[in-house]
């Protein structure tokens, strides 16, 4: 098992750091942009594992694809090769492969799709038949993940009879349905929604040359890292008015101090602000920042109750059992209640000696856990540090060229 150990020897410097093109918007465009058969390249894509098996599946000449631990691009790719025809195959890592999409296919194949589980019923790997999409009337469960959801709004408008999705129940995850809708709107279709009704008829994707801003997401460890450390960071390629509901990260974390100045090339980073004495925050539609603010905010000593996060059992691991675990490591005790709701009141237990933090495959649990080097004094071990390669490549790196050291042991 490749480990790596965390250490900061002597404070930080403020640096720029060139984060990288958000995942989310990466891997939207590349589906919309291959069903608009568009000749523009998409400019400043993602280079993390999500979209790179993305590109490669979209490129491909098979008919079969491993797209690995990239839940995105199981999600988008089924729906995608439903209306192409042909047959085709998709599968993943084990777990991959344990992550459920029966919600999806049981919707695709209500609008005319042709798909077959290969192995266990609900789960990839799927025998995919190609052909048209008939469309029509579909109620969906709001409180699955919206990747579900997105992508069927993607392949909505060459259905021949469009689609009218019924989101039942509460939507988790809003803002991502939103980037979707935005995103198709710039590749020329419209789309209507009304309450947890979405409406798309039949229409033509038309090709738009397209910039991928850089990601939210990876910018709230650059805000932990901050916050911990008192350090101002500059982080390029942030907009204000940002497609990506993470970008409320930015507000939530003036509530730990961190204030937000935004510049002609993206943002800086002021931690000078007053701290709250209790975080409490509903996560629905944020749900890739939990895991931040959850190690932050022990790490500050400040209790907290986060709500809203159901879908956190369904990403890469249960990240909730997973913050439990590693964090009882660093010597606090966090309680799950009833409906996804995760809180700290400031209990604390014995530390481990020398803790090594698992990431289970997921990448956020490396990349929030590195922070807490500024914190424990002997630096912070990470275990299977590669998994960061599924959204942000350089990040060892960039935590070094700010001042971390990072040693394989």
């Amino acid at each position: 098992m490749t480990k790596y150990l965390i250490t900061v020897p002597s404070g930080l410097r403020q640096e720029s750091i060139s984060l990288p093109a958000s995942k989310s918007i990466s891997n939207r465009v590349l589906i919309l942009n291959a069903l608009s058969y568009s000749p523009y390249e998409i400019k400043n894509l993602s280079d993390c594992d999500d979209t790179e098996v993305l590109i490669a599946a979209l490129t491909s000449n098979s008919n079969h694809f491993d797209i690995k631990a990239a839940g995105t691009a199981m999600r988008f790719l089924t729906a995608f090769l439903s209306k192409v025809v042909g047959e085709w195959t998709i599968t993943g890592t084990e777990r991959m492969c344990n992550r459920p999409i029966k919600l999806l296919v049981d919707a695709l194949n209500s609008v005319g799709a042709k798909i077959e589980y290969m192995e266990k019923e609900g789960f990839p790997p799927l025998r995919i038949y190609g052909s048209v999409l008939q469309g029509g009337d579909i109620s969906l469960d709001g409180g699955v993940s919206s990747q579900y959801i997105s992508a069927l709004l993607m392949v909505a408008p060459l259905m021949e009879k469009g689609l009218v999705l019924h989101l039942n129940g509460e939507i988790i995850s809003r803002p991502y349905i939103h980037i979707t809708l935005a995103l198709m709107k710039q590749f020329g279709v419209s789309s209507s929604l009304e309450g947890n009704t979405i409406r798309v008829s039949p229409q033509e994707y038309t090709p738009v040359p397209f910039i991928v801003e850089s990601d939210w997401s990876a910018a709230s460890y650059w805000y932990a890292v901050s916050c911990l450390s008192g350090c101002p960071i500059s982080l390029t390629g942030l907009y204000r008015d940002s497609l990506q509901g993470d970008a409320v990260g930015a507000k939530l974390f003036e509530q730990l101090g961190v204030n937000t100045a935004f510049t002609e090339e993206g943002v800086c980073l002021k931690p000078e602000g007053d701290r709250c004495e209790k975080l409490i925050y509903d996560f629905v539609n944020e749900p890739d920042l939990a895991q931040t603010f959850t190690v932050v905010s022990v790490l500050l000593n400040i209790p907290f109750n986060f709500c809203g996060l159901q879908s956190l059992k369904i990403k890469e691991t249960d990240r909730i059992a997973a913050l439990i675990a590693e964090l009882r490591k660093l010597g606090y005790v966090l309680r799950e209640t009833q409906g996804g709701v995760l809180e700290w009141d400031g209990e604390r237990c014995e530390s481990e000696m020398e803790p090594v933090i698992a990431t289970y495959e997921d990448h956020r649990m490396a990349m929030a856990f590195a922070p807490a080097a500024l914190v424990i004094r002997d630096g912070i071990r990470i275990a299977e540090p590669g998994v960061v390669s599924k959204s942000y490549p350089r990040f060892w790196e960039d935590l070094e060229k700010v001042g971390f050291k990072v040693i394989k042991i």
